[in-house]
């Protein structure tokens, strides 16, 4: 195999496009000797080459690009589906940006923020939650943002599937946030905010 970054991560979608996961050049790599790409997009991220055959004297080569399509791996993703709620992609919905202050921190500095507290009724879901940093999340302890006198800066919203597949991304490479952009619900807050970063 070539010398190359193989932290770089590979979109992989259904045949019908609908983005589904990240996965690293091993797992694509066993994809495409199993037959089981369709098709491929996108920038070209690896050249494994594997071992020369005994009766031709050719040596193997598989490239994988930045977005593979295969086939019936997984079920389709259905319209009501509500992807699990964790810290980092909670942080990356919001930008890394406190809901109440507006500063921008490093996740070490964050935390979740429930708008309506647990201990009010309110759920542990993407409609209720923000991201906060600890200083202000502190601060508001266990009221309403009104109670406590501060300002939500921005709705929540739980992201779509395809959104959810971006905010698990680590190095989102320009022609797979492309991708991953026309996915997203027109009225997708992240549409602006990526859009502007491109």
């Amino acid at each position: 195999m070539e010398r190359q970054d193989l932290h770089l991560r590979v979109l992989r979608t259904d045949v019908a496009g609908m983005p589904l996961e990240w996965i690293d050049y091993q797992d694509a790599v066993r994809l495409y000797h199993a037959g089981q790409v369709a098709y491929a997009c996108g920038s070209l991220l690896y050249r494994i080459r594997g071992g020369i055959n005994a009766r031709t004297g050719r040596r193997s080569v598989i490239e994988v690009n930045s977005i593979v399509a295969t086939h019936g791996v997984r079920p389709p993703v259905h319209e009501d589906y509500t992807p699990p709620l964790n810290n980092l992609a909670l942080f990356r919905r919001d930008a890394f940006l406190c809901l109440y202050c507006g500063e921008r921190f490093p996740a070490s500095s964050l935390s979740r923020d429930h708008v309506t507290p647990v201990s009010r009724g309110g759920s542990d879901t993407w409609t209720n939650v923000v991201t906060a940093c600890k200083r202000c999340n502190h601060h508001k302890g266990g009221r309403t943002p009104e109670e406590a006198g501060m300002t939500l800066l921005a709705i929540p919203f739980t992201p779509s599937h395809a959104e959810y597949v971006y905010l698990q991304g680590h190095r989102v490479l320009a022609d797979q946030m492309q991708f991953l952009l026309a996915h997203f619900p027109r009225s997708s807050p992240l549409h602006r905010r990526l859009r502007r970063d491109l």
